[in-house]
């Protein structure tokens, strides 16, 4: 059996997290005040771009192909700005980031038509790909091994619950205000997220390192069974949601419950992120991100069978515990097994795995959505998340790869003992 360093990143240790960037917490407070600002504004841009479309007389398939423009912002500015993020300041860039965001969003207010609007998709995901792909990998960096799981959940309970505010606080501004102070909102926003970077803590100087390619990165990390599993796992999810709001508007829910309905997931999370990165400190990474992988599979089937309002609970409900466990254990683990300098490029990749289901799954949606029904292309979106689950159990076998028990990790055949 192979050694954990022969075989990829060694992990990271607390002497070296004490060396680069000690005080996870202390990162992570003013990271999370931004972080809801700006997700925020971002939770209820998807409902009111696909209502403004739909306004406009916009084909479904367009519609749909929002989602996917917006998987390929956050595809592309997960790679970039958490690569780019190992060699910069992390304060600077973000300040950029989230400025650029605010500016992307702010070109909607003047309700431009839907060509301008399917390609400034792209940019604005750019920026807010970037943004928390920087954020945790700040927090990642500079958080022991026995807090980082609980560190992280920070960043995420905190862009949980702005995601529930955008999407609750978005259907009543646009039923009472109409679009353009909607987008108004949603682009002022992130500029009161960049006035929390300002209470960050002074960063170490950049260390010089050696490049590494993304495809090199992935091969030699021992994770790549867990980044094309989350990419199956996104693709399901993106897919289901993709023309959600109008499969609700189909069977009679009115456009004010929507933004309320969609917010029961981010709601959940909220509290679930906290409780599951806890966990993961304790009981291991892996068996918390498992369990994610397995409830997203089920997600999509109460869809098949949510007719009424108590049945969309249900399944953001379910969304927002699968999210919770599978998002804190995979970043928790991920940080494990890399080294600080290098945590921006490697929870980068991760994060585009994500957007890369997000890339196909909105377009086999709005491709299939027509030919079998809404309820067909649910049943379809459930299959393949299923298939995520496999590609992490035969993963783990097939491949040996390294899992982690407790907090530290070990190579699959080891003696393994519990904590």
């Amino acid at each position: 059996m192979d050694s954990i360093h022969s075989r990829g990143y060694p992990s990271a240790t607390v002497d070296e997290n004490s060396q680069l960037q000690p005080g996870g917490r202390r990162r992570a407070i003013p990271l999370a005040a931004s972080s809801l600002f700006v997700a925020t504004a971002v939770g209820g841009l998807g409902l009111i771009v696909q209502l403004y479309l739909k306004s406009l007389d916009t084909p479904i398939f367009l519609i749909s192909l929002v989602a996917t423009l917006n998987s390929i912002g956050m595809l592309l500015g997960s790679w970039l700005w958490g690569t780019v993020s190992d060699y910069v300041k992390r304060r600077r860039l973000l300040v950029f980031l989230t400025l650029g965001l605010a500016g992307g969003i702010a070109g909607l207010i003047s309700l431009p038509s839907t060509s301008i609007v399917l390609a400034t998709a792209v940019p604005r995901f750019l920026f807010f790909a970037g943004i928390g792909t920087v954020a945790i990998a700040v927090v990642s960096a500079s958080s022991l091994v026995e807090r980082r799981g609980k560190n992280l959940s920070y960043i995420s309970s905190a862009k949980a619950f702005g995601f529930a505010a955008g999407s609750a606080i978005a259907g009543i501004v646009l039923d009472r205000f109409g679009f353009s102070l909607a987008f108004s909102l949603a682009a002022f926003l992130p500029i009161v997220g960049f006035a929390c970077l300002w209470l960050l803590p002074c960063e170490n100087p950049v260390r010089p390192k050696k490049r590494l390619g993304a495809w090199k990165a992935i091969f030699t990390s021992g994770l790549l069974d867990l980044y094309l599993a989350t990419a199956l796992r996104q693709m399901a999810i993106f897919g289901t949601f993709a023309l959600l709001y109008i499969y609700m508007e189909s069977i009679g829910i009115p456009i004010i419950l929507m933004g309320v309905l969609s917010a029961a997931n981010p709601s959940t999370q909220v509290l679930a992120l906290l409780a599951f990165g806890w966990l993961a400190d304790r009981v291991g990474r892996r068996r918390i991100f498992m369990l994610g992988f397995f409830v997203s599979a089920i997600v999509p089937l109460f869809f098949v069978f949510a007719t009424n309002i108590y049945g969309m609970i249900a399944g953001y409900v379910t969304l927002g515990f699968s999210f919770s466990s599978l998002y804190v254990g995979s970043t928790a683990h991920i940080g494990d097994r890399v080294p600080p300098h290098r945590q921006g490029q490697m929870l980068g990749l991760y994060e585009s795995s994500r957007s890369l289901g997000g890339l196909f799954g909105p377009i086999l949606a709005g491709v299939i959505a027509p030919v079998i029904g809404f309820k067909g292309m649910f049943m379809v979106m459930a299959g393949i998340a299923a298939l995520g689950f496999m590609v992490m159990m035969l993963g783990n076998t097939v491949l040996g790869r390294r899992i982690t028990v407790g907090d530290k990790p070990i190579a699959t055949g080891d003696k393994q003992s519990n904590r």
